[in-house]
């Protein structure tokens, strides 16, 4: 299973914790049919997409990316030590996140910028780690970019209603003084841009990286199981906007089909990495 990948200038690493089943696939899609699932379960299976019970497996990932300038993480997981309403993500306490960024060769020290495509549970579970009872930022040097959109709908929501992981993973960043709120416009030097890719959440985006062009791109929730390449208007039950995520995954896909560009995916079974193939009047993610 490879876990780093080289394209451009940059070096992508691959930080896994956890890779297992997730939701039934009829529950987690809504439009999605039993005869179109059978149609497509021997390659779902095959490609580890789905297990023999038809329930979604995923993998739950960051990515740190080395440009010639920057180190880089997207997305940091579920976290440690936080109350969760999924079993497997409850109040962890395993080593297996910093193990495998320790084995990819960082330690959270190196990080220079965090950025996260959107700001649900499992995309920010270590911005933040529990301290002499306190949180506090996992990556003590790094910055930690949010878009200001869809920071600005969580702090909406966390005012009516307390949103945990907005509450234990997010806002003692704030606290500390280490966050960046940014429009869709922001770039880190020459080689990371934002694509605003909303529809799963208000404000989410997508991170594309590369001198010049877009060498790399971390797709983020735009699409969490390959049959969403196939189909692209197959939305999942936790997309805010079910129509817009489908027409954002289209337009999305269109843009990078065809093209050298690697689409780093937050929640495909592993490689999870690929290129936009076309196949008929849908796509394809083709390993490399």
């Amino acid at each position: 299973m490879s876990l780093k990948f080289s394209v451009g200038d940059l070096t992508i690493h691959r930080i896994i914790e956890q890779e297992t089943s997730f939701v039934p696939a009829l529950e987690m899609l809504p439009g999605l049919t039993a005869e179109v699932l059978a149609e497509n379960r021997a390659w779902m299976r095959q490609a580890k997409a789905l297990d023999e019970q038809d329930v979604l497996l995923l993998c739950f990932q960051s990515y740190v990316v080395k440009t010639p300038h920057h180190t880089i993480l997207i997305d940091s997981c579920i976290g440690n030590d936080k109350p969760r309403p999924r079993p497997k993500w409850n109040m962890k306490t395993d080593d297996t996140y910093l193990r495998g960024l320790g084995a990819a060769g960082f330690a959270v020290e190196d990080i220079d910028f965090v950025m996260c495509t959107h700001l649900h549970v499992d995309h920010v579970g270590w911005n933040t780690r529990l301290e002499n009872g306190r949180w506090v930022p996992t990556f003590p040097k790094a910055r930690y970019v949010f878009a200001r959109q869809e920071f600005d709908h969580w702090t909406e929501q966390n005012a009516k209603a307390q949103v945990a992981p907005f509450a234990d993973s997010v806002l003692p960043v704030v606290e500390a003084g280490r966050h960046e709120l940014v429009g869709n416009d922001h770039e880190i030097g020459d080689h990371v841009r934002i694509l605003p890719t909303p529809g799963h959440t208000p404000g989410h985006i997508a991170v594309t990286m590369g001198r010049g062009k877009d060498d790399a791109v971390f797709s983020g929730d735009l699409m969490h199981s390959p049959l969403q390449t196939l189909y692209p208007e197959l939305s999942i039950k936790f997309d805010v906007d079910p129509a817009a995520a489908a027409k954002t995954r289209r337009s999305f896909l269109e843009r990078y089909c065809d093209t050298d560009t690697l689409c780093c995916t937050a929640h495909f079974p592993s490689p999870s990495v690929g290129k936009i193939r076309r196949k008929g009047n849908a796509f394809v993610c083709e390993s490399i």
